[in-house]
């Protein structure tokens, strides 16, 4: 058991190492390569940042782990909006730019709801999957258009470098993606040796310690940006993950195999999504400003949530 304790930690730092590695070669290869900003920030760095979420949940999807993957899917996107959003906010109040804010939160509450609507049925098939792709693909079609937008302000043009100067990117970005690869495979069989051993689902170990490794480098990007005077960024970059992990994940996972949904998941967990969802927008629509002490209740509720979740369950 100590060994597959060591294996678990090891695999976290793994990911978030090769998350790292991932995403700043990506964002650099693209940059230089002459790749438009519009693309680059529509969708290698988005992909890029939801890497970690993405191979768990996938390689727990095609290991037959289903509960780890609807587990880390739905447990990052409460650790995301909980623990990292509330975590910023209480550091410091972030002012919104509430044209950008409505529309990527309306589209991860959408996700939630189409999500909760198939839940119903205690499995998400592949047909499932399929229309949360498309929510997804409504969601990358509007990050494209207003990065386009953005794009047509800004007449910076960027010069392409030969390929010889690529070389330490590839390589980090090669290694990156097998430190990620790697490291989920690692994490799925230590989270379900644990899980074994301890007697508990595989979905509690999910929610709490899978997710909380997966979202470690959102967690650390948020707290980084916020100390430099940039949270305004994160909120953007969580709400896309948010979707992401709801929509793409899952809906790509179902296509692997169905999904099936557990009752706890039905009472507890996808009801403190949505809490968490509508508390996040209405604070931010009716403020039009996140306030500290909206980050300390956001935090509370998912205090709150982890605190039942362990009472309840374990």
């Amino acid at each position: 058991m100590l060994l597959t304790v060591a294996l678990l930690i090891l695999s976290i730092l793994m990911i978030t190492k090769g998350a790292d590695w991932f995403v700043g070669s990506s964002v650099s290869i693209s940059s230089k390569s002459g790749i438009p900003k519009v693309i680059v920030g529509a969708t290698i760095v988005s992909f890029a940042t939801t890497a970690p979420e993405f191979t768990v949940s996938v390689m727990a999807a095609y290991l037959d782990h289903v509960e780890l993957t609807v587990g880390n899917a739905v447990g990052s996107v409460l650790c995301n909006i909980g623990l990292v959003l509330g975590s910023i906010v209480a550091i410091k109040a972030i002012p919104l730019e509430l044209h950008g804010f409505i529309r990527k939160g309306a589209f991860m509450l959408a996700s939630a709801l189409v999500l909760i609507a198939f839940a119903y049925d205690r499995v998400i098939s592949s047909f499932n999957g399929l229309v949360l792709l498309l929510v997804f693909v409504g969601f990358m079609y509007y990050n494209i258009n207003a990065h386009r937008f953005t794009a047509r302000t800004s007449r910076q043009e960027k010069k392409r470098v030969p390929i010889s100067h690529l070389k330490n990117d590839i390589r980090l970005f090669i290694a990156g993606g097998l430190l990620v690869i790697t490291g989920s495979r690692i994490l799925v069989h230590s989270a379900t040796g644990i899980a074994q051993w301890m007697g508990v689902p595989e979905m509690l170990i999910a929610l709490t310690i899978v997710a909380l490794g997966t979202s470690l480098p959102e967690l650390i990007t948020a707290i980084s940006s916020t100390l430099k005077g940039h949270q305004d960024i994160s909120i953007g970059n969580i709400l896309g993950a948010n979707v992401m992990n709801i929509a793409l994940i899952l809906g790509l996972s179902s296509q692997i195999r169905p999904l099936a949904i557990l009752p706890q998941s039905l009472a507890y967990d996808l009801p403190f999504m949505i809490v968490l969802i509508m508390l996040l927008l209405l604070l931010g629509i009716t403020g039009k400003k996140l306030q500290r002490w909206h980050g300390g209740l956001i935090l509370g509720v998912y205090i709150g949530y982890l605190a039942g979740l362990l009472n309840v369950y374990l």
